[in-house]
């Protein structure tokens, strides 16, 4: 199965593709797609959309994971400039007809590192371990969206 994970963002939206058979993965792409803080937000989310409707197109992945919205009461705005590159990305998905999963933050690390409040290193590190990658990518976000695509390898093998 071909997995894409998304991390989203309005600055920096992470991404990962693995390929997982078994317990074996392998990673096939990862990266970001930056917007600049200075440009309009239609022209931002034109570009995350773009960003993964090629992305999609170009790896063929058999779904998308998301990480479901997490709002801290302190911090609304947060919510709402997350959700608007969630959408765009929604959309992405729904027009090129790939199914669209999403998880908690905590189930994601509860299925991957085996605690639910793992920290960001640990995530990292479990990662690296699983992908059989020589360093710990450069950023969080990336980690982020490879993080959830294991995730979900995990949680389907488990229903069966």
């Amino acid at each position: 199965m071909k997995i894409l994970g998304i991390d989203p963002a309005l600055t920096i939206t992470g991404y990962g593709v693995i390929i997982t058979q078994d317990n074996n993965f392998v990673l096939v792409e990862a990266g970001i797609i930056s917007t600049k803080a200075n440009d309009d937000i239609g022209s931002r989310l034109e570009k995350i959309f773009n960003g993964v409707t090629k992305l999609i197109l170009d790896t063929k992945p058999d779904c998308l994971v998301l990480e479901k919205i997490y709002s801290h009461y302190r911090h609304p705005a947060t919510s709402y400039i997350l959700g608007q590159a969630r959408g765009v990305i929604c959309l992405a998905a729904a027009v090129s007809n790939i199914p669209l999963v999403e998880y908690a933050a905590t189930r994601v690390k509860k299925a991957v590192v085996g605690q639910g409040l793992a920290s960001k290193l640990q995530v990292k590190r479990m990662v690296a371990g699983i992908l059989k990658l020589d360093k710990l990518p450069k950023h969080t976000d990336v980690t982020d969206a490879l993080v959830l695509a294991i995730a979900h390898s995990y949680i389907i093998r488990n229903r069966r």
